[in-house]
């Protein structure tokens, strides 16, 4: 009966530690839930840098076709104008200023 109990002993106690190398030791459980949790954020950012490719992509395409659009990109982006157009500019601290005012008063 001794002899039984010592070795129903030793397994208990190697039992545990294996339980404790699985969930707390390197690579156990939570190393493994940490590493899914890097995974799952890599494939997020891997799909929105696939949007952004994909429009990219559009973008670029866009340009190389399409004068209308090369126009309307040059007008907006660098603004240019045609020779019978003003283009107005304003200040966004001026606009900030007169918000700031409205809300004091």
């Amino acid at each position: 009966m001794g002899v039984r109990l010592l070795i129903l002993c030793a397994f208990l106690v190697l039992n545990s530690l294996l339980l404790y190398k699985a969930v707390w030791g390197t690579n156990g459980l939570l190393d493994h839930r940490e590493l899914k949790q890097q995974q799952e954020a890599a494939e997020a950012e891997c799909r929105n840098l696939d949007l952004a490719n994909m429009a990219l992509s559009r973008e670029i395409r866009l340009l190389q076709t399409s004068d209308a659009y090369m126009e309307k990109m040059i007008r907006e982006r660098l603004h240019y104008l045609r020779s019978n157009e003003i283009l107005y500019l304003f200040n966004d601290e001026q606009s900030d200023l007169r918000e700031t005012h409205e809300r004091k008063n």
